[in-house]
């Protein structure tokens, strides 16, 4: 049985939004939630390919491919936030139950 998703998420088949803990600028615009719609194969390849083998910088390439924000947005965030961001990319690309 899996575990269910936390308060702060809010799941669809092709989205999660996530409640950030404090309001942060992303596009120049001040945010309390972020929404990462579904990753194609394609967003898959992309951050791989950009990264260098990096994984941590490969996360956040496709975090912000699809978020539609900047890398440097993401880093902007605090780390609990973007723990947040990562369960719900989580919860988002999970394999549900049958």
């Amino acid at each position: 049985m899996s575990k269910p998703a936390p308060k702060y998420l809010k799941l669809t088949a092709e989205s999660v939004t996530v409640t950030l803990t404090k309001p942060t600028e992303m596009n120049g615009i001040k945010v309390d939630t972020i929404t990462l719609r579904a990753p194609t194969v394609r967003d898959m390849r992309i951050s791989s390919q950009t990264s260098d083998g990096d994984d941590e910088q490969r996360e956040l390439n496709l975090f912000a491919s699809l978020a539609e924000v900047g890398v440097k947005d993401l880093e902007g965030l605090t780390y609990k936030d973007y723990n947040r961001v990562s369960t719900g990319y989580t919860f988002l690309v999970r394999e549900d139950e049958l």
